[in-house]
Protein backbone atom coordinates (compact mmCIF):
# COMPACT_ATOMS: atom_id res chain seq x y z
CA UNK A 1 0.00 0.00 0.00
CA UNK A 2 1.22 3.45 -0.92
CA UNK A 3 1.59 6.48 1.67
CA UNK A 4 -2.37 7.06 2.80
CA UNK A 5 -1.54 11.18 3.07
CA UNK A 6 -3.98 12.96 -0.01
CA UNK A 7 -2.90 13.12 -3.32
CA UNK A 8 -6.16 14.32 -5.60
CA UNK A 9 -4.93 13.60 -8.74
CA UNK A 10 -4.59 9.49 -6.81
CA UNK A 11 -8.09 10.41 -5.56
CA UNK A 12 -9.62 11.57 -8.51
CA UNK A 13 -7.93 8.28 -10.62
CA UNK A 14 -9.63 5.96 -7.91
CA UNK A 15 -12.71 7.98 -7.67
CA UNK A 16 -13.10 7.17 -11.85
CA UNK A 17 -11.46 4.00 -11.70
CA UNK A 18 -14.38 2.67 -9.12
CA UNK A 19 -16.92 3.37 -11.77
CA UNK A 20 -15.25 0.73 -13.96
CA UNK A 21 -15.10 -1.68 -11.62
CA UNK A 22 -18.37 -3.71 -12.37
CA UNK A 23 -16.97 -4.45 -15.60
CA UNK A 24 -13.33 -4.41 -15.33
CA UNK A 25 -12.78 -5.86 -11.73
CA UNK A 26 -10.36 -4.31 -9.25
CA UNK A 27 -7.65 -4.03 -11.75
CA UNK A 28 -5.39 -1.07 -13.18
CA UNK A 29 -7.64 -1.79 -16.73
CA UNK A 30 -10.39 0.15 -14.34
CA UNK A 31 -8.43 2.68 -13.26
CA UNK A 32 -7.34 3.29 -16.80
CA UNK A 33 -10.63 3.43 -17.83
CA UNK A 34 -11.57 5.85 -15.06
CA UNK A 35 -8.69 7.87 -15.88
CA UNK A 36 -9.44 8.04 -19.95
CA UNK A 37 -13.04 8.92 -18.42
CA UNK A 38 -12.10 12.66 -17.00
CA UNK A 39 -9.66 13.62 -19.72
CA UNK A 40 -6.52 12.01 -18.06
CA UNK A 41 -4.02 9.90 -19.52
CA UNK A 42 -5.05 6.49 -19.07
CA UNK A 43 -0.83 5.16 -18.64
CA UNK A 44 -0.57 6.87 -15.49
CA UNK A 45 -2.46 3.83 -13.89
CA UNK A 46 0.78 1.91 -13.32
CA UNK A 47 2.35 5.07 -12.30
CA UNK A 48 -0.19 5.67 -9.79
CA UNK A 49 -0.72 2.24 -8.15
CA UNK A 50 1.77 -0.54 -8.63
CA UNK A 51 -0.96 -3.46 -8.08
CA UNK A 52 -4.64 -4.21 -8.56
CA UNK A 53 -7.01 -6.83 -6.87
CA UNK A 54 -6.72 -6.32 -3.27
CA UNK A 55 -4.17 -3.53 -3.55
CA UNK A 56 -6.45 -1.25 -4.79
CA UNK A 57 -9.28 -2.25 -2.85
CA UNK A 58 -7.30 -1.50 0.51
CA UNK A 59 -6.20 1.89 -1.17
CA UNK A 60 -10.13 2.67 -2.22
CA UNK A 61 -10.01 1.97 2.08
CA UNK A 62 -7.27 4.98 2.40
CA UNK A 63 -9.58 7.47 0.29
CA UNK A 64 -13.03 6.53 2.24
CA UNK A 65 -11.30 7.21 5.64
CA UNK A 66 -9.66 10.46 4.77
CA UNK A 67 -13.22 11.46 3.15
CA UNK A 68 -14.54 10.50 6.04
CA UNK A 69 -11.99 12.68 8.22
CA UNK A 70 -12.80 15.55 6.16
CA UNK A 71 -16.76 15.04 6.64
CA UNK A 72 -16.14 14.72 10.67
CA UNK A 73 -13.97 18.10 10.23
CA UNK A 74 -17.30 19.69 9.06
CA UNK A 75 -18.93 18.38 12.07
CA UNK A 76 -19.24 19.57 15.67
CA UNK A 77 -18.48 16.01 17.04
CA UNK A 78 -17.24 17.49 20.19
CA UNK A 79 -20.79 17.54 21.19
CA UNK A 80 -21.61 14.06 21.04
CA UNK A 81 -20.47 11.64 23.99
CA UNK A 82 -17.63 9.20 23.01
CA UNK A 83 -19.59 5.97 21.52
CA UNK A 84 -22.00 8.18 19.91
CA UNK A 85 -19.20 9.91 18.14
CA UNK A 86 -17.22 6.51 17.09
CA UNK A 87 -20.91 5.95 15.67
CA UNK A 88 -20.97 9.16 13.63
CA UNK A 89 -17.55 8.94 12.49
CA UNK A 90 -18.61 5.12 11.29
CA UNK A 91 -21.92 6.38 9.45
CA UNK A 92 -20.04 8.73 7.70
CA UNK A 93 -17.86 6.31 6.11
CA UNK A 94 -20.29 4.56 4.99
CA UNK A 95 -22.07 7.78 3.20
CA UNK A 96 -18.93 7.85 2.00
CA UNK A 97 -19.06 4.13 0.03
CA UNK A 98 -22.66 3.82 0.05
CA UNK A 99 -22.65 4.78 -3.89
CA UNK A 100 -20.14 1.74 -4.32
CA UNK A 101 -21.52 -0.72 -2.32
CA UNK A 102 -22.26 -3.90 -4.98
CA UNK A 103 -18.04 -3.18 -5.81
CA UNK A 104 -16.94 -2.97 -2.54
CA UNK A 105 -18.65 -6.43 -2.50
CA UNK A 106 -16.43 -7.68 -4.72
CA UNK A 107 -13.62 -6.05 -3.12
CA UNK A 108 -14.54 -7.94 0.74
CA UNK A 109 -13.45 -10.76 -1.41
CA UNK A 110 -10.45 -9.73 -3.01
CA UNK A 111 -9.62 -9.04 0.48
CA UNK A 112 -10.46 -12.17 2.45
CA UNK A 113 -7.70 -13.86 0.76
CA UNK A 114 -5.07 -11.01 1.74
CA UNK A 115 -5.62 -10.97 5.42
CA UNK A 116 -2.04 -9.08 6.28
CA UNK A 117 -2.99 -6.45 3.85
CA UNK A 118 -6.68 -6.18 5.17
CA UNK A 119 -5.55 -6.42 8.65
CA UNK A 120 -3.62 -2.86 7.57
CA UNK A 121 -6.50 -1.42 6.19
CA UNK A 122 -8.79 -1.85 9.46
CA UNK A 123 -5.98 -0.92 11.51
CA UNK A 124 -5.63 2.15 9.43
CA UNK A 125 -9.51 2.64 9.36
CA UNK A 126 -9.78 2.25 13.01
CA UNK A 127 -7.19 5.30 13.87
CA UNK A 128 -8.48 7.33 11.65
CA UNK A 129 -12.27 6.90 13.36
CA UNK A 130 -10.79 7.60 16.37
CA UNK A 131 -9.19 10.42 14.95
CA UNK A 132 -12.42 11.56 13.74
CA UNK A 133 -13.79 10.90 17.08
CA UNK A 134 -11.09 13.74 18.60
CA UNK A 135 -9.24 10.74 20.81
CA UNK A 136 -5.81 11.66 22.26
CA UNK A 137 -4.99 9.10 24.12
CA UNK A 138 -1.42 8.13 24.32
CA UNK A 139 -1.25 4.77 27.02
CA UNK A 140 -1.85 1.26 26.80
CA UNK A 141 -5.55 2.67 25.94
CA UNK A 142 -4.53 3.53 22.44
CA UNK A 143 -4.09 -0.08 21.65
CA UNK A 144 -7.59 -1.31 23.03
CA UNK A 145 -9.56 1.55 21.65
CA UNK A 146 -7.90 0.81 17.95
CA UNK A 147 -8.24 -3.41 18.59
CA UNK A 148 -12.11 -2.41 19.63
CA UNK A 149 -13.23 -0.46 16.66
CA UNK A 150 -11.37 -2.40 14.07
CA UNK A 151 -13.88 -5.05 15.33
CA UNK A 152 -16.21 -3.21 15.22
CA UNK A 153 -16.21 -1.71 12.10
CA UNK A 154 -15.16 -4.54 10.06
CA UNK A 155 -18.10 -6.42 11.29
CA UNK A 156 -20.55 -3.45 10.59
CA UNK A 157 -19.04 -3.19 7.23
CA UNK A 158 -20.15 -6.88 6.28
CA UNK A 159 -23.98 -6.65 7.70
CA UNK A 160 -23.60 -3.43 5.78
CA UNK A 161 -22.51 -5.05 2.23
CA UNK A 162 -25.69 -7.52 2.92
CA UNK A 163 -28.16 -5.00 3.82
CA UNK A 164 -30.72 -3.41 2.10
CA UNK A 165 -32.68 -1.94 4.06
CA UNK A 166 -34.26 2.03 3.88
CA UNK A 167 -31.16 4.22 4.58
CA UNK A 168 -29.30 1.27 6.38
CA UNK A 169 -31.76 1.30 9.16
CA UNK A 170 -30.53 -2.21 9.73
CA UNK A 171 -27.12 -1.73 10.01
CA UNK A 172 -27.15 1.20 12.22
CA UNK A 173 -29.25 -1.08 14.53
CA UNK A 174 -26.59 -3.49 14.00
CA UNK A 175 -23.73 -0.62 15.04
CA UNK A 176 -25.21 0.44 17.74
CA UNK A 177 -25.76 -3.39 19.40
CA UNK A 178 -21.78 -3.97 18.72
CA UNK A 179 -20.93 -0.35 20.78
CA UNK A 180 -23.15 -1.55 23.24
CA UNK A 181 -21.43 -4.72 23.77
CA UNK A 182 -18.48 -3.12 23.90
CA UNK A 183 -19.78 -0.90 26.23
CA UNK A 184 -20.35 -3.15 28.88
CA UNK A 185 -17.03 -5.51 28.26
CA UNK A 186 -15.03 -1.86 29.14
CA UNK A 187 -17.16 -1.31 31.95
CA UNK A 188 -16.61 -4.60 33.18
CA UNK A 189 -12.80 -4.27 32.93
CA UNK A 190 -13.11 -1.36 34.79
CA UNK A 191 -14.62 -2.71 37.42
CA UNK A 192 -12.49 -5.91 37.69
CA UNK A 193 -9.29 -3.44 37.24
CA UNK A 194 -10.36 -1.64 40.49
CA UNK A 195 -11.03 -4.71 42.20
CA UNK A 196 -7.98 -6.08 41.75
CA UNK A 197 -6.16 -2.26 43.00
Amino acid sequence: MSDPLPDPERDAALLAGIAHVGRRGWTLAAIRDGLRSIGADPDLAPLMFTEGGAELVAEWAAYADRRMLEAAAAENMASLRGAQRIRRAIELRLAVERPWRAELRRGAALLAVQPLLAARAAARTADALWQAAGDRSADFSWYTKRATVAAIHTATMLFWLRDDSPDDEATMAFLDRRLADAGRVTRLRQRLTRRAA
